[in-house]
């Protein structure tokens, strides 16, 4: 079998078994957790040829003409660097561990057939952006990924936070999605193809009349769909949908998308000096202000969806010093992790029966409860916080590393301006980075009080996947040596002056944050702890006990208040309560156009009801008026109808005589 026939294959595998699960649903039952386990694996290891065969080298182009459009054509194209090979990978990886989880984490879920066959859709609308290489092919599957979050994220209808998510998670999305179809339309018009292969060689001839304007209209629609600043607001709400599509949007598909975008086209983007300052300049406003809403967080999966947001951050932060290799390095790097902590948070909600960190922080041995999650998350947590050996330390070096030689003049794929834009805002990020990750730990792991509710242990498929991205989250970064040719031939070896100081940071961050929890912890100890209870129905299966813990502090009768011994607020002091609501951005938009819109809509509601209306009504009164007239005609007397009969014919006669002798 040829490689351009494999690569077809992989994302139609998921899109069949999609397809199957919904019909199959409700008639075969049974077949489900097959159909939603197999197509992916299968994916997974044709993906895995493809890149064997690809090899890093030459890529991989294929293409026929899908229809004709009188101008500028569509094509159903193929085009398979090393990037896309990698990326694949990781796609197929994280969906398959995402499935197979689910299988026990939903296990009592009456709509788990629906589930399983949107995020098998899902990694196959994600697997056509990774392999496209027609740029009208990849928005479908870009578009497909957004219906697919909505309903995702919005899994648990019954709770108005899931409803209210999903409906925001599409609406922002879709504000980003209009100037970037504009600016894709923009980009085939100079380039007189939508080829990704044709409108690369336009930008490299010059042939790019309008660069800057076309790489911010583009911009817009990575900042919605990968969650940077300022269109982020959507992903920490879209924590109310099911913990394992949390870890499939954030580790390899929908936020993925947008780096992944920018990385395959980063020549249009260097076309422009200026669009590249908008680039850093977002990357470094998204990486701080996401770390520092991270450390202010009490959802467990709140403060993974900042870290997130910040991670990403740092990917669009080396592509705006023109380094894709240093970005789709630490876009694999942390998929690994960051799927790997949302699938244990999932275990540690479950094993707790809630959300809460100042909730957990009052159990005690919780880690002995979920052993499984305690070291695997502690790995991830390692690897996020870029601590060496893990694998977040070699990806995120080769960020900052990319950094510096960009502001030290060693390199001109970008001004120097973003270069230290990127380099500050990384190391800063860092320093909370590390703040942010030894707090999760320390409440989740380290809390007392009361025993930690015991729900017994959690099923095989989802501890085994915690073990299988552990491995990764280890080892992966180590890549940099056997793999170069992977990332454009860049050298990914941590440069020793990013190294010691991002290092040096992220240490000075988790110390000073024990120190604080340790003091926090010996003023709280002075305050007699009060009651805490489980979820009342964390007994009664994983759906109940997550769709309605989603963003409670407070369950049955006991309330809780802030945890004395949070000591994210210690840190951050008076910028806590800012932080926590995401420094007010969303009551910003609600200013600005939430209420305006609104106002106009109740304008136009009141133009419509009273004006409009007003001459519909009058229209049907003249109508309405003479049949009533008429209607009182109508008597239903024989004799009433006689005479008017006769007396019609004489005035008829008594007319035409008049007539006649006038005549």
């Amino acid at each position: 079998m040829t490689t351009t026939t494999l690569a077809a294959l992989v994302p139609v595998l998921p899109f069949l078994g999609a397809a199957a699960g919904l019909l199959l649903g409700r008639t075969a039952p049974g077949f489900i957790r097959p159909l939603a386990v197999l197509p992916p694996l299968t994916s997974l290891v044709l993906a895995v040829l493809v890149a064997v065969r690809q090899g890093g080298g030459q890529a991989i182009d294929a293409h026929t003409e899908l229809t004709p459009t009188g101008s500028v054509p569509i094509e159903l194209a193929l085009h398979i660097d090393g990037f896309a090979a990698l990326v694949a990978v990781l796609v197929g990886v994280v969906a398959s561990c995402v499935q197979i989880y689910s299988t026990g984490y939903l296990r009592d879920d009456p709509r788990y057939p629906s589930y399983a066959a949107l995020v098998s859709l899902f990694t196959s609308a994600m697997l056509l952006v990774v392999y496209s290489g027609d740029l009208i092919v990849l928005l479908v599957g870009w578009e497909i990924m957004g219906i697919c979050s909505y309903f995702l994220v919005g899994h648990y209808w019954e709770t108005p936070e899931a409803r209210a998510a999903s409906i925001k998670a599409f609406l922002v999305t879709k504000l980003g999605d209009v100037p970037f179809l504009i600016g894709l339309f923009a980009l085939a018009t100079d380039a007189g193809s939508f080829r990704i292969t044709t409108v690369l060689g336009t930008v490299a001839s010059g042939g790019l009349h309008h660069p800057t304007l076309v790489a911010l209209l583009l911009l817009a629609g990575v900042a919605g769909k990968s969650a940077q600043f300022p269109l982020h607001t959507w992903l920490p709400d879209a924590m109310a949908g099911p913990t394992p599509v949390s870890a499939l949007i954030h580790a390899a598909t929908m936020v993925a998308a947008g780096v992944y975008f920018v990385a395959r086209l980063l020549p249009v983007f260097q076309a422009s000096s200026a669009a590249m300052i908008v680039l850093a300049v977002m990357a470094a406003i998204t990486m701080a202000g996401s770390a520092l809403a991270a450390l202010a967080q009490d959802d467990i999966k709140r403060v993974l969806a900042y870290s997130t947001i910040g991670q990403l951050g740092y990917m669009t932060g080396a592509l705006a010093v023109g380094d894709r290799g240093a970005a789709v390095f630490h876009l694999l790097s942390h998929g690994a992790f960051k799927a790997l902590l949302f699938l244990a948070a999932g275990v540690i909600i479950h094993a707790s029966g809630t959300n809460s960190l100042a909730v957990m922080s009052r159990m005690k041995d919780l880690r002995d409860r979920v052993p499984d999650a305690y070291w695997t998350m502690t790995v991830a947590l390692l690897a996020l916080a870029a601590i060496p050996p893990f694998s977040g330390f070699f990806s995120k070096e080769a960020v900052l590393g990319a950094a510096e030689h960009v502001a030290t003049g060693h390199t001109e794929h970008a001004p120097g301006a973003a270069g230290w834009i990127v380099l500050v805002a990384g190391l800063i990020t860092a320093v909370l980075t590390a703040a942010y990750a030894t707090r999760l730990w320390l409440l989740a792991f380290r809390g007392r009080g009361v025993e930690a509710p015991d729900h017994g242990r959690q099923p095989l498929t989802m501890t085994v996947v915690l073990w299988v991205l552990a491995l990764p989250s280890l080892a992966f970064g180590l890549a940099y040596g056997p793999l170069p040719d992977w990332f454009d031939g860049r050298d990914l070896t941590p440069v020793l002056t990013a190294s010691v100081l991002g290092t040096g940071l992220a240490l000075v961050g988790g110390l000073v944050t024990y120190g604080a929890w340790r003091h926090t912890t010996a003023m709280a100890a002075r305050v007699p702890l009060g009651a805490v209870a489980a979820h009342p129905e964390g007994d009664a299966g994983l759906v109940e006990a997550e769709a309605i813990a989603s963003h409670a502090p407070a369950f049955g009768d006991v309330a809780y208040a802030p945890d004395p011994a949070d000591p994210g607020r210690l840190l951050l002091g008076p910028l806590h309560r800012h932080a926590a609501v995401g420094f007010h951005l969303d009551a910003v938009y609600a200013a600005l156009f939430v209420r305006p819109v609104q106002a106009g809509a109740a304008l136009v509601r009141f133009l419509d009801r009273e004006v409009v209306d007003t001459y519909v009504r009058g229209a049907g009164a003249l109508p309405r008026l003479l049949g009533a007239a008429v209607r009182r005609a109508q008597t239903g007397n024989v004799q009433t109808y006689v005479s008017a009969l006769l007396a019609g014919t004489v005035v008829l006669v008594v007319a035409v005589l008049l007539v006649a002798t006038g005549a």
